[in-house]
């Protein structure tokens, strides 16, 4: 069996760690990501897990741009669902993918650092798919980390009051 790719990211805001971790758990918050990310649809809930703080982030997204070897794979679109169950500043992190051989999974935690704060996540991506699984793993820690990307210029714009 091959190793699964990693992939590990930061965000770095302008504020608190309890600002940070207010934007992560308001369903508005990554319904303005889904617009940045151009998302077919989206459906953002949050809800209390026995103290725990469960995020969860349904949406399709258009598959543009794909190369050939991937496109049998995802298709014309992927739904993709995103779950984050948070325990203080720290969250198990999973997005799955139905009917899709890929999965990803890890933590997401946020850290306070020189007044701001910090989110890493630290992911594992898998692709359950013989001779080109390694490629199609590249390929989606390639659009995780742009979609981080778009993630981030939505969050520092909602920090600053852009809401």
């Amino acid at each position: 069996m091959m190793p699964r790719m990693k992939l590990h990211h930061d965000l770095s805001y302008d504020a608190a760690p309890a600002a940070v971790f207010a934007m992560l758990t308001d369903p508005e918050f990554w319904d303005k990501v889904a617009v940045a990310t151009g998302a077919i649809s989206s459906t953002a809930t949050v809800e209390d897990d026995g103290g725990a703080t469960k995020v969860v982030v349904d949406q399709e997204q258009a598959v543009v741009g794909v190369p050939g070897f991937a496109k049998k794979f995802v298709g014309d679109s992927t739904r993709a669902i995103t779950t984050q169950v948070w325990s203080g500043t720290t969250a198990a992190f999973s997005v799955d993918t139905p009917g899709k051989p890929t999965s990803i999974n890890g933590t997401a935690t946020i850290t306070e650092q020189g007044g701001g704060s910090v989110l890493t996540y630290d992911l594992e991506v898998k692709a359950s798919v013989p001779l080109i699984g390694g490629k199609l793993e590249k390929l989606v820690v390639e659009l995780t980390t742009e979609g981080f990307g778009k993630e981030r210029a939505v969050g520092a714009a909602w920090l600053a009051g852009d809401r």
